[in-house]
């Protein structure tokens, strides 16, 4: 039986009806679970990615995150890792700090942890909220859902830019024209079918600050970045010891860099995050570097317990502090850096040996050179010939 025109419309009128009431609810419900920012797109909206993406594997700038190659096919499609999803919702929660967090560089014998992992680990904080709203929202409309906040292979930027959030600025990170460069991204996907957003245009400009601000030059190019530069990846991803090259202008960033972030003009419209949200734990705002150099294994996982800085493990962490410690200048620091230069980890014992170089008078160098004992480690021993005592 052939369906009237006037039943068609009353029946797209009732579809278009229950897209309302559903993207109404679930975005009520981010607004409830303190989201500052909710948009939709659809799982075709960000044709252009795969080719963007292969360019920056082709370039090698992913660096060793070899997780990136081998989830290319489903990280450039979200029907590849979601063949039923209809539309996508993204999330955006303030982390805006209370300050320029590059007021620390200032301060040598202080450590910079990067504003995002002074709190909770916000993987947790998130993910816990959007299945929340899942929940809610799946027994509300017998849709089925799936969250994701940054552990699976999802290109939350491009489809936050799309869902209208804010853009992907030169440092391609996330640029929102009410929260600058701090928001936090998660995402929704559903079978349902939500009324869509429109997507944010870029606002850039001619601005560079943001390319300009970094220290490493990591920015071959405005919206190309190589991570194998970055003071981020080399903090926190990369797994062995630091190039030499670098090691002076980390600084005594010892987790991460807020530089290109922080000088993002559009930062002037974004608040600090509420107490409620994600304030800074007061210990990691400044912490000594003379403090952090002690930490063994079981106090680095007290310290940082429920941190997103846990995830690195004690070796890679204290790797980054004794780098600061040989940029502070401080002799004071020699002695600790002196003991952990017989650490069990090689990647420590290699870093102890450049900061001291940096750190103790020539002749104290060489004499300590001298008794330092037998290293069979090859990364630790090019340490030491570097240093001009292998």
């Amino acid at each position: 039986m052939r369906t009237s025109t006037s039943d068609q419309r009353r029946e797209d009128e009732k579809a278009l009806r229950r897209r309302e009431k559903l993207t109404a609810f679930i975005r009520g419900e981010a607004a409830a679970q303190g989201f500052d920012l909710c948009r939709i797109t659809g799982p075709d909206s960000i044709p252009h990615t795969p080719e963007r993406l292969q360019a920056f594997l082709g370039d090698g700038h992913h660096g060793t995150m070899d997780w990136m190659a081998e989830t290319q096919a489903r990280r450039a499609d979200p029907k590849a890792l979601w063949s039923d999803v209809r539309s996508i919702v993204m999330f955006g929660l303030n982390y805006g700090p209370d300050e320029d967090p590059r007021g620390i560089l200032q301060k040598p014998d202080r450590a910079a942890v990067s504003v995002y992992a002074r709190n909770r680990d916000y993987h947790d904080i998130i993910k816990g909220r959007l299945k929340e709203i899942a929940t809610r929202f799946a027994a509300r409309t017998g849709e089925d859902v799936k969250v994701f906040v940054d552990t699976a292979p999802v290109m939350e930027k491009p489809l936050a830019e799309a869902a209208g959030l804010g853009w992907q600025g030169k440092h391609t990170n996330l640029v929102s024209r009410t929260h600058g460069s701090w928001l936090f991204l998660g995402s929704l996907f559903t079978t349902a079918d939500l009324i869509a957003d429109a997507p944010e245009t870029d606002h850039c400009g001619s601005c560079r600050a943001c390319l300009d601000a970094c220290p490493t030059a990591a920015f071959p190019a405005p919206y190309r970045l190589d991570a194998r530069r970055c003071i981020s990846y080399l903090t926190i991803e990369h797994k062995g010891p630091i190039a030499p090259e670098f090691r002076p202008l980390i600084g005594n960033r010892i987790y991460g860099c807020d530089d290109c972030l922080a000088a993002c003009p559009w930062n002037k419209f974004a608040a600090s995050a509420s107490e409620m949200k994600l304030k800074a734990r007061e210990d990691l705002k400044e912490p000594p570097i003379a403090l952090l150099l002690t930490l063994d294994d079981a106090a680095f996982r007290t310290f940082f317990s429920g941190s997103p800085v846990k995830r690195i493990g004690r070796d890679r962490f204290i790797r980054n502090v004794l780098i600061a410690a040989g940029n502070s200048g401080d002799p004071e620091l020699a002695p600790r850096c002196r003991e952990l230069a017989g650490d069990p980890s090689p990647v420590v014992r290699g870093m102890a040996i450049w900061a001291l170089k940096r750190l103790m008078r020539q002749d104290d160098f060489a004499a300590f050179a001298r008794t330092h004992g037998v290293e069979d480690d090859p990364e630790v021993l090019e340490e030491w010939r570097l240093a001009g005592a292998g």
